[in-house]
């Protein structure tokens, strides 16, 4: 019985960040005040999907944000386009405490360029196209059923993930202020029914993906990255899985650069992989799941040495069975990050049985 557009709302964020070098490879100091604007198309999902339910009714957007990281001197400014989710923490008649993630692309002005600006300084960011990642949590205010205030603190981040060097990425962190302005109602009614639980069920599961990658050279050749892993997953709460597995990965570029610099002769393949052992949470929303992986590496190849290295990233279903031999298809893209520093991001197919 809703009113078309209940639920719809357009969201305008003011955003005050603070950038910090996590690297002592970035040359150029980050600003302070970094600023930045957002514009969040918002639907309030009212129940049509079971999950809505199962989710406490959560909040889809589609964001497009503008942030300025200097005058243009070395850094350049941003425009960002990335579907969203926010998930309800505490939820009250007239305040809310709310988290928000956020995963998209973003488009940079300035990068590292030898030829023809000489724009050298700029060692964080190596292209045009970038990866871009936003979280924040916010308390807002409900002044009425059309218009909510809010204020938050935020998280953003932006790489290419090692597809152009260099790639050391932005990091900033900062506040946020904003208003919410729903044209027919912020509380479309929502469909309450009593809906199955699901059984905790265990899969034998795999992935296989790929990458890309230069070596250190900017504007060198892209050499791909195989990877594939093996792993179980149990459901739990009939909206989450948990994972545990190994991954495996072999870079072609490492393969050529041993090649290249006469180093394991004869044992440039054997030293060009990386095994290790995984555990991480899939939130399940519907046919989207939002995965966080931590893994530990059981081997390294010869220019890697890190211990502990994140994913993030979500899944799209293709199908969704609950009996067969195989009950999950899906594709996928991952970021691969060691700490705040993007290594790859990775796209492919996973099963379940």
């Amino acid at each position: 019985e809703n009113k078309p557009w209940a639920g719809f709302g357009i969201e305008a964020n003011y955003m005050a960040a603070n950038g910090f070098k996590h690297s002592a490879k970035m040359r150029a100091d980050l600003s302070n005040y970094i600023p930045g604007v957002e514009l969040n198309f918002i639907q309030q999902t009212d129940g049509r999907k079971t999950w809505h339910q199962r989710r406490h009714y959560p909040l889809l957007g589609m964001a497009v944000a503008y942030t300025r990281y200097d005058n243009d001197s070395v850094y350049g400014r941003a425009v960002s386009l990335y579907p969203n989710l926010q998930i309800p923490i505490i939820r009250g008649r007239k305040v809310e405490w709310t988290a928000k993630a956020g995963f998209g692309i973003a488009y940079i002005t300035k990068r590292f360029e030898r030829v023809p600006s000489w724009d050298t300084l700029n060692t964080a960011i190596g292209s045009r196209m970038n990866n871009y990642s936003y979280f924040s949590t916010d308390l807002r205010y409900h002044v009425n059923e059309h218009l909510d205030v809010q204020v938050g603190v935020n998280f953003a981040h932006i790489s290419n993930a090692t597809l152009r060097h260099p790639n050391l990425g932005i990091n900033k962190y900062g506040v946020n202020v904003g208003l919410r302005y729903f044209p027919v109602t912020s509380r479309p009614e929502r469909i309450v029914k009593n809906i199955p639980k699901l059984k905790n069920r265990v899969l034998v599961q795999m992935r296989v993906s790929l990458a890309g990658t230069e070596i250190s050279a900017s504007n060198g050749p892209m050499y791909p990255v195989y990877l594939a892993s093996l792993f179980a997953s149990r459901r739990y709460l009939s909206k989450n899985k948990l994972l545990l597995g190994v991954d495996y990965a072999y870079y072609t570029h490492v393969y050529r650069f041993q090649k290249n610099n006469e180093i394991n002769p004869g044992k440039e393949a054997q030293n060009s992989w990386k095994s290790s052992l995984f555990v991480g949470n899939e939130f399940l929303f519907g046919r989207v799941g939002v995965v966080l992986q931590v893994g530990y590496y059981l081997k390294h190849n010869e220019l890697s040495k890190n211990k502990i290295y994140e994913k993030l990233g979500g899944n799209i279903y293709l199908i969704q069975n609950e009996k067969g031999i195989l009950k999950e298809l899906s594709t996928h893209a991952y970021l691969k990050t060691h700490g705040t520093e993007a290594e790859l991001v990775e796209v492919g197919l996973g099963m379940g049985f």
